[in-house]
């Protein structure tokens, strides 16, 4: 198990949970069968709750994902859902899984620059700059830019994962999501934190997200450092 976080832009904790181990069921890291430690000890070992780790093991229940036996234990079901928050993450740590985290570096509403691709209806958007991680390894950096007529950003509301602010806070959803995977040169505007030097060659992804509309509202651009993460793309 892996540490998580409690910073301000953090999830539930308990959501925390059940998203880190929906990643590990999704990676092999835990496989159908296998029994869970008991409670007390996945409590103490993640610094909670046991009524926090519940109600984690709860939401893995009401997808399928986890079969409770009175006596017996917790165990790993793959015949549920496997959808999540983070279900359109598709980065991955080299073993597999991890929890997705953001340090925001950067939040302003702006004009849209001429390098970035057509999208959305506005001439504005705003930009947001992160440091990505998983677990508590740094793996990315990343610039979303979220079309100027989707509504207001505000940087203190913004949690984790973004589409679920997009949800609770400007009333829409992502439905879909279109990447493009190559690779790219990390930007100058990278902290001196992140692994890869500004200019250096390493993984990259352009992303064009849609709501309910015909144009995408969204377009991101990712830099991930290959030797700490991979992109997984599963097909069922």
């Amino acid at each position: 198990m892996q540490s998580t976080s409690q910073s301000a832009n953090a999830l539930p904790l308990y959501l925390q949970i059940s998203e880190l181990l929906i990643r590990d069921i999704a990676a092999g890291r835990l496989i159908d069968g296998e029994r869970l430690p008991p409670e007390r000890d996945m409590a103490d070992e993640l610094g909670i709750s046991i009524g926090t780790l519940r109600k984690a093991l709860a939401d893995l229940t009401d997808k399928g994902l986890l079969e409770r036996i009175q006596g017996s234990g917790n165990y790993i079901r793959q015949g549920g859902t496997q959808e999540s928050i983070y279900a359109m993450f598709r980065l991955e740590l080299l073993t597999g899984g991890g929890l997705p985290r953001a340090d925001i570096l950067n939040v302003e509403r702006t004009r849209k620059p001429r390098d970035l691709p057509e999208f959305g209806t506005s001439k504005d958007g705003t930009r947001i700059r992160r440091l990505r991680y998983l677990n508590d390894t740094m793996i990315a950096v990343e610039e979303i830019w979220l079309d100027g007529d989707c509504g207001i950003v505000k940087r203190d509301l913004l949690s984790d994962s973004l589409y679920r602010f997009y949800q609770k806070q400007l009333g829409f959803w992502i439905l879909r999501a279109e990447d493009r995977v190559t690779i790219g040169k990390v930007p100058d505007w990278a902290p001196e934190a992140f692994s890869k030097a500004p200019g250096s060659l390493t993984g990259f992804i352009e992303r064009f997200s849609w709501a309910d509309r015909s144009e995408p509202i969204e377009y991101s651009r990712t830099w991930f450092d290959t030797d700490r993460a991979h992109y997984v793309q599963r097909l069922k």
